[in-house]
């Protein structure tokens, strides 16, 4: 009897109310559109030319970054990463090879994560980097990196 009434209580609850709605889960083409301009426009080219000013636009001012790099531990704040970029020569001036490309997007409500493959001087980086819509606008709240040996 006991069961039985539970059961019905628990029927009474529309499951739906429950659930995420799935449709709200697709991806929005105008977010991976914006997404795809903060890592093109503002990461990558920021990186390539050393440009300190437009790759802390792609930043939350609080993100970290964590990793490896030939195996030894990396972690840093997003304004720790920011100056060594602005500290170094930059591919651009290198002349060495940059190459870099978005590998995928995954959209869900207001948190992305990107894959990333960025090749410069003698690296090959693979990133994951988390966004969050913050203020209107998508921002890197995280970095993962590891570098790959060819």
């Amino acid at each position: 009897m006991k069961l039985s009434l539970i059961i019905a209580w628990l029927l009474s609850f529309p499951l739906s109310s429950l659930a995420q709605n799935l449709k709200d889960m697709k991806t929005n083409q105008t977010s991976e559109t914006e997404i795809r301009n903060v890592i093109e426009n503002y990461y990558f080219k920021g990186i390539y030319e050393g440009n300190t000013d437009i790759l802390a636009k792609a930043f939350y001012k609080d993100a970290l970054l964590f990793g490896d790099v030939n195996g030894v531990p990396y972690f840093k704040t997003a304004k720790q990463y920011i100056e060594g970029v602005g500290s170094r020569v930059s591919p651009e001036k290198s002349g060495k090879e940059f190459n870099a490309v978005i590998i995928s997007i995954d959209i869900i409500n207001s948190i992305a994560v990107a894959k990333l493959n960025v090749r410069m001087y003698d690296f090959n980086y693979y990133n994951f980097i988390t966004f969050n819509y913050i203020d209107g606008q998508w921002m890197i709240v995280n970095k993962t990196l590891t570098n790959v040996q060819p």
